[in-house]
C-alpha cells in the first residue's frame, strides 16, 4: 500500500507537537505493515462511510481513506474526549 497526504493532513501534522510527529510516524509503519495492529486501534469512524480512524497515542487520531491500494490520510487531530 502507497500513502497519500492531504493538503490538510500535511498542515496539521506540521502543526502537531513534535512529539506526536515522531508517534505518527511509528504507527503509520505499523498501517504499512499491519492495518490490524493492535496499537492502531482501526476501525470505521462513526458517521462517515469511508473514513477510518487509527490511534496515534491515548490523545490524538489519524483519519484516511482506503482508496484502491492506497491510504489518502484526510486529518489528524487531538481525540476530544
Amino acid at each position: 500500500m502507497d500513502l497519500i497526504f492531504s493538503e490538510r493532513f500535511d498542515r496539521s501534522l506540521r502543526q502537531a507537537p513534535a512529539a506526536v510527529q515522531r508517534a505518527f510516524w511509528k504507527q503509520v509503519g505499523f498501517l504499512l505493515s499491519n492495518s490490524n495492529h493492535p496499537s492502531l486501534r482501526a476501525k470505521k469512524y462513526q458517521g462517515a462511510d469511508d473514513v477510518w480512524q487509527a490511534r496515534v497515542n491515548r490523545d490524538w487520531r489519524f483519519y484516511f481513506r482506503i482508496i484502491d491500494d492506497k491510504y489518502c490520510l484526510v486529518d489528524i487531530t487531538a481525540h476530544p474526549k
